[in-house]
């Protein structure tokens, strides 16, 4: 199976004035959001500019029946059986190209409904469509659930290797 992330709303190269709760946040700039490789928090997904348009990750992964329900493993895949979840994380790229982060959100697949996951497993396919601004305006942080994030199973394209 695979997991693909379309994103929409992109909250810009920039944070604007008040788009944290606390004033001594410094300003970030030339932000971009990555999917962080597990266990490797230094390998990081296919960096988009958060001026982009739109942004999509797609994530290798396997599934296997678990007492609780469908389990998802794979290498972009975080968190325990039962508490699954996949991370965004926003960061700062300098001029030599250097990812520096400072806030992260949790696309928490324990959250995917059971007949949906169940459904990508068989489809091979399971997308989440969310928007990346908060309500500050500022890089979307936290735990991600639906309705701020919408999980659909679809039916699964050939990878470009197969």
């Amino acid at each position: 199976m695979r997991i693909r992330i379309d994103a929409v709303d992109l909250p810009g190269l920039t944070c604007p004035p008040g788009a944290f709760a606390r004033d001594d946040v410094p300003a970030y700039r030339n932000i971009h959001v990555v999917v962080q490789r597990r266990d490797r928090p230094a390998e990081l997904l296919d960096p988009k500019p958060c001026d982009a348009a739109s942004a999509t990750w797609t994530l290798a992964c396997t599934t296997a029946a678990s007492p609780g329900g469908t389990d998802v493993k794979g290498p972009y895949v975080q968190g325990r059986p039962g508490a699954r979840f996949v991370y965004l994380s926003w960061g700062t790229v300098d001029d030599s190209g250097t990812f520096t982060m400072f806030r992260r959100a949790k696309l928490m697949l324990d959250a995917v409904p059971a007949d949906v996951l169940d459904a990508a497993a068989l489809t091979g396919l399971l997308v989440g469509r969310l928007g990346l601004t908060d309500m500050r305006g500022g890089p979307l942080c936290a735990s991600v659930v639906p309705p701020r994030i919408a999980w659909t199973a679809e039916s699964a394209e050939p990878a470009e290797n197969e």
